[in-house]
C-alpha cells in the first residue's frame, strides 16, 4: 500500500474494558501497581474512583491498530503520550492520519479516544510510505 498525507485509518481497538483486561496487562507487564488493581489504593493514594488500566495498555492496542493497517515491518518509529485514564466500561478506537511523506517515510498523526470522543493517549508515528 502506498501511503500519501491526508489517508486516514481507524478500528476499535477494545470494548468495554474490564478488570480482567487490566489485571492480564498486570501479569505480562509484571507492573502490579496498585492504582490499577486496588480499588482502595487507587482512591486513597491518587483520590481516583476506581483503578484504571495502565497507559501502555492502551499504546500497545493503538500500536496494533498500526502494524494492522501497514502491516508488521512496515512500522519505524511510534511514540505517545497518555492524556486520560482508561476506566473499566471504556471502549477505545485508534486513529492514524498521515500528516506527510517524504524520503520513502511517511509521518503520521495517531490516538486513541475513548467512547467519548476524548482522547486517551496522542503521538506519532513513522512508518515505511510504499
Amino acid at each position: 500500500m502506498a501511503l500519501k498525507a491526508g489517508d486516514t485509518h481507524e478500528a476499535v481497538v477494545i470494548e468495554n474494558v474490564n478488570r480482567t483486561h487490566i489485571v492480564k496487562y498486570a501479569g505480562a507487564s509484571g507492573d502490579f501497581n496498585p492504582l490499577h488493581h486496588d480499588d482502595g489504593a487507587a482512591n486513597a493514594l491518587a483520590g481516583y474512583p476506581s483503578v484504571f488500566a495502565h497507559g501502555m495498555l492502551s499504546m500497545g492496542l493503538t500500536g496494533r491498530m498500526l502494524t494492522d493497517w501497514l502491516g508488521p515491518v512496515a512500522l519505524k518509529k511510534y511514540g505517545v503520550r497518555f492524556t486520560r485514564q482508561v476506566w473499566p466500561g471504556d471502549t477505545l478506537t485508534a486513529k492514524a492520519e498521515v500528516t506527510s511523506v517524504a524520503d520513502g517515510l511517511a509521518t503520521i498523526r495517531v490516538w486513541a479516544e475513548n467512547q467519548n470522543g476524548e482522547a486517551v493517549v496522542e503521538g506519532e508515528a513513522v512508518a515505511s510510505a510504499s
